[in-house]
């Protein structure tokens, strides 16, 4: 748990801790000033409340529309393959940097989920994919767009699958 808190720290940039700042301050003074309307109840608990809901909920989508907007990307499925001889899915891509800022690294994964005819079992297996395999692509400049190539093995499962691939920047 520590290891996860101390990557997310890591992750944060100046942006990040500038609406994180902005969000505590306000959290300080709905709740400050809620304690001083502590006369009247209704309206004590209420600022109290929005607070912790703005504590909460604001600096989590904060954060999300903050990477969104700073590291945005477009990554696109070109090609893939089953190898012949060997246990193995070879997949194209190319991912081009949308932001107004290089990206130091890009962790590009890619996720493999079950299909079935069923709605309700292609929802389940959606949820969580059954192979999942990354790379590390880094230096790439706004506006550039890179190919790569991700090998997903060992690859045992022959019916229908679907392959999804994301990207993480920073």
């Amino acid at each position: 748990m520590t290891e996860n808190f101390i990557a997310f720290l890591d992750g944060l940039i100046f942006y990040n801790y500038i609406f994180f700042g902005a969000i505590f301050s306000l959290f300080l003074l709905l709740t400050i000033l809620g304690i001083i309307l502590r006369h009247k109840v209704s309206l004590s608990i209420f600022l109290i409340i929005l607070s912790f809901t703005i504590l909460i909920i604001g600096s989590t989508l904060g954060h999300t529309k903050i990477n969104q907007f700073i590291h945005k990307n477009n990554i696109k499925l070109t090609n893939q393959k089953h190898l012949t001889y060997s246990n193995a899915v070879v997949v194209y891509g190319v991912i081009k940097n949308s932001s107004k800022f290089d990206f130091k690294s890009c962790i590009i994964s890619a996720n493999v989920y079950k299909v079935s005819s069923n709605t309700i079992k292609s929802y389940i297996y959606g949820l969580k994919p059954f192979i999942k395999m990354s790379i590390l692509e880094s230096g790439i400049q706004k506006g550039q767009e890179r190919k790569f190539k991700i090998l997903i093995e060992p690859f045992l499962y022959a019916k229908d699958y679907n392959i999804l691939l994301g990207a993480n920047c920073r």
